[in-house]
């Protein structure tokens, strides 16, 4: 192999192992794999479906999020009771590490 070869095959495996290396620090920095990403959007719909299924909350837009097992709820509710049931539903299903409860009693 030629001089100009070589070199160019070792900047191309340089160029490559710097991409691994960048890629599999992705989830140190906040960033979910898909598969994090997938079981993420299924304790949402699964937190949801509870919420809408309890007929104490089936009446509010409560909006949930989930990042790496933390489910995040926000919204208004009319009561601090819902709140607190929002919550317990939330913490109630499988995968869920934590939850963040944002929603919001309106004063009436």
């Amino acid at each position: 192999m030629s001089d100009h070869r070589i070199v160019r095959l070792r900047s191309l495996a340089a160029a490559f192992g710097c991409l691994a290396l960048v890629a599999s620090c992705a989830p140190m920095e906040g960033r979910e794999t898909a598969g994090n990403y997938v079981d993420d959007a299924t304790i949402s719909t699964k937190v949801r479906a509870q919420l809408v299924a309890d007929q104490r909350l089936k009446g509010f837009d409560i909006h949930v999020e989930t990042m790496q097992d933390v489910v995040q709820l926000s919204g208004f509710v009319d009561s601090a009771q819902q709140k607190v049931q929002a919550g317990e539903i939330a913490r109630s299903v499988s995968g869920v590490k934590d939850v963040k409860n944002n929603i919001v009693v309106r004063a009436g």
